[in-house]
């Protein structure tokens, strides 16, 4: 679900223009992301608890190369969700689980030329004894 979607949910809900309803979610947003950065937690009863913790440095390893690779510290948000929310998930006869998105592939400039264009054909090797040459398929 996107913020657009809650936001047409409440408007009709309400019976309130998208526009209003729009800056009230996007209002609560910025207090929640405000207290945050301020307090560093933020409670909402029967909703749960959002926590900024800090992340220790580690070092991590780099999964194409191999490298190892220093991490910085940093903070990150937790969320603990609240009873009343654990029970309602915990008991619906239905959840869905959203696939993964995955990476579209980068799209090919049109300035670089094809692969077939890019390279000139393979030219078959003299043989020489036994061996045998390459040919192109």
């Amino acid at each position: 679900m996107t913020k657009k979607e809650i936001v047409k949910q409440i408007s009709d809900k309400l019976q309130l223009p998208q526009i209003k309803t729009k800056e009230i979610v996007q209002l609560t947003f910025d207090a929640i992301v405000d207290t945050l950065v301020s307090d560093g937690r933020i409670e909402l009863r029967n909703f749960g608890v959002f926590e900024v913790k800090r992340r220790k440095p580690r070092k991590a390893r780099n999964p194409r190369t191999g490298d190892a690779v220093e991490v910085e510290a940093k903070n990150v948000v937790t969320f603990q969700p609240g009873k009343i929310m654990e029970e309602k998930v915990r008991e619906a006869k239905k959840v869905v689980v959203p696939k993964r998105k995955t990476r579209k592939p980068a799209a090919r400039p049109s300035a670089l030329p094809a692969p077939s264009d890019a390279l000139p054909p393979i030219e078959p090797m003299p043989s020489s004894g036994g061996e045998q040459a390459l040919e192109p398929h």
